[in-house]
């Protein structure tokens, strides 16, 4: 099954965003193309959600992603499954799983991503001890393996970014969904956080970086760097940074793309319509710190599959106005 959405005023992303100067818009439509997956698609009996970003080891994609018997991701654990061309997925089981009685991580662990450096993957997952109405609780930690199949060992540091303990900041609550780039020979981590007594609606997104893969996670001291998100889709885009924003946060940013030359200051470059929910993008070149990344051209997302949830592919097609011919 296939369903036809519109996406529109952002084609200026194939063909290269230019640094902050540049003007909202119309260069063309971007078609996005929903197809149901098998592996990972619908399912009756278990909720996949929050995929990460997805890689290509060897000949095999890989993607990490929230498993569990309820349609939130506050009781699941981290699984992943592989596929030969993006669109047939086989489970393979579960990566990380939750802590013991009594640790930081023991009631989920969930909304993973992964980073690659160091001929080493880097699982990011959050988790919770226990309820999250409970404050202040959600932070992000790290497993590390020599294979994308694991097994993983958790960082005896973890958490490696936990929420603030100054109330007043904006990630005084919560820590969330990372999302990692290699940056001038640093790990940039751009994550979500919301700040103690403020509702979704005011969740911001931050950056923290670090030195090596591990962390320590160092916040950037102009966080939060959007002041709304409450989904971290970004990518290397030429030489600066692409964030995809949702339909959270202040009007003149919400459902748009953004572009930061420096990764940092953020502007508003386009509009967008229907966009992906929870998206991973596939990303070349987010670890290689070559100055090259270019648009997603596919990418995976959640989507409604009944009373759960499951994991979808979206295909993005680039299509030139007739005014740039």
């Amino acid at each position: 099954m296939k369903l036809i959405s519109m996406f529109s005023c952002v084609i200026c992303l194939l063909i290269g965003i230019a640094p902050l100067t540049v003007q909202a818009q119309s260069h063309g439509t971007a078609f996005f193309t929903r197809t149901t997956l098998s592996g990972i698609g619908p399912d009756k009996s278990v909720s996949r959600r929050d995929p990460s970003d997805v890689i290509k080891v060897g000949d095999l994609y890989y993607v990490w992603y929230s498993r569990g018997l309820v349609k939130t991701g506050y009781n699941a654990t981290v699984w992943y499954a592989t596929s030969p061309d993006g669109m047939s997925w086989t489970e393979m089981g579960e990566a990380v799983g939750k802590g013991e009685a009594g640790a930081w991580d023991e009631a989920s662990v969930f909304t993973p991503n992964v980073l690659v450096a160091d001929d080493q993957y880097w699982l990011f997952y959050t988790a919770i001890s226990k309820s999250p109405k409970v404050k202040p609780d959600s932070k992000i930690g790290v497993a590390v393996s020599d294979s994308p199949d694991g097994p993983w060992q958790k960082l005896a540091t973890n958490p490696v970014l936990k929420n603030s303990d100054n109330e007043s900041d904006f990630d005084s609550h919560l820590v969330d969904d990372s999302c990692l780039i290699v940056r001038d020979g640093k790990y940039w981590c751009y994550y979500k956080g919301r700040q103690l007594g403020k509702g979704a609606a005011e969740t911001k997104m931050g950056l923290a970086i670090a030195e090596s893969p591990g962390g320590p996670y160092i916040r950037h001291p102009k966080s939060p760097i959007i002041p709304g998100n409450h989904e971290v889709v970004v990518w290397p885009q030429g030489p600066g940074v692409v964030a995809m924003v949702d339909g959270l946060g202040p009007k003149e940013i919400a459902n748009s793309i953004l572009y930061a030359e420096d990764g940092i200051h953020f502007t508003k470059t386009h509009d967008v319509i229907d966009r992906p929910k929870a998206a991973g993008t596939y990303r070349p070149e987010a670890f290689t710190d070559s100055n090259q990344g270019e648009t997603p051209t596919w990418g995976v997302e959640m989507a409604p599959a009944g009373r759960l949830l499951c994991i979808e592919r979206f295909d993005i097609d680039w299509e030139s106005s007739n005014e740039n011919e």
